[in-house]
């Protein structure tokens, strides 16, 4: 059975692609996710990022704080390229355990830097989310993300562009939500006919 990876701009509508595909039958797993409840928990990630990052990154609790974390590693990109060598094999962990555990499955994969990070061969098919730049930077700002750092962390990943280019597939999530539930209805049906 197929496995997508979903990609696309933060704030472009890689989630929402996602759930639509798992209510039609496909398996979903969040990379994001999968980070925040289980990698960053990790008490040897904890522990390394705290060596690393110092006191300034963690709650009062003694978990990471994702807030002050991504506040630290989006503004200094040899700390954030660190990062994601760090969580990274935590998440290929978990995919591969997903996999591993329902082999027969279709998987619809959240992946925001599939490019970035040359991931392509985790999947049989890619798929980028994309909307226009000022759609994009309005959800994040709807979000609560303010536009500075909105644009910060859209600068950090792979021009939309070029996502575009490399996908199999691509969606545009600008218009109303049925017109891309209808994008959604072509495409679970191109992947499961493959």
């Amino acid at each position: 059975m197929p496995i997508a990876g979903i990609t696309g701009g933060i704030g472009c509508g890689k989630s929402t692609v996602a759930r639509a595909l798992e209510r039609r039958g496909f398996c979903r797993l969040d990379s994001d996710q999968i980070v925040r409840e289980r990698v960053l928990v990790d008490p040897a990630v904890v522990a390394a990022v705290r060596a690393r990052f110092g006191d300034a990154v963690m709650s009062p609790e003694g978990a990471i704080s994702r807030a002050a974390l991504s506040a630290r590693v989006f503004s200094d990109d040899a700390a954030r390229v660190w990062l994601e060598d760090l969580v990274h094999p935590g998440v290929f962990a978990a995919w591969r355990e997903a996999f591993a555990a329902d082999p027969a499955a279709r998987w619809a994969v959240e992946v925001p830097l599939l490019f970035e990070k040359g991931l392509e061969n985790w999947f049989d098919f890619t798929i980028c989310v994309a909307c226009a730049p000022a759609q994009q930077l309005a959800r994040l700002e709807q979000r609560g993300l303010p536009r500075v750092l909105a644009e910060l962390r859209i600068s950090k990943q792979l021009p939309l562009a070029r996502k575009i280019d490399r996908s199999d597939f691509v969606l545009w999530n600008e218009g109303s939500p049925a017109f891309l539930e209808a994008q959604v209805d072509r495409l679970a049906f191109a992947l499961v006919a493959a």
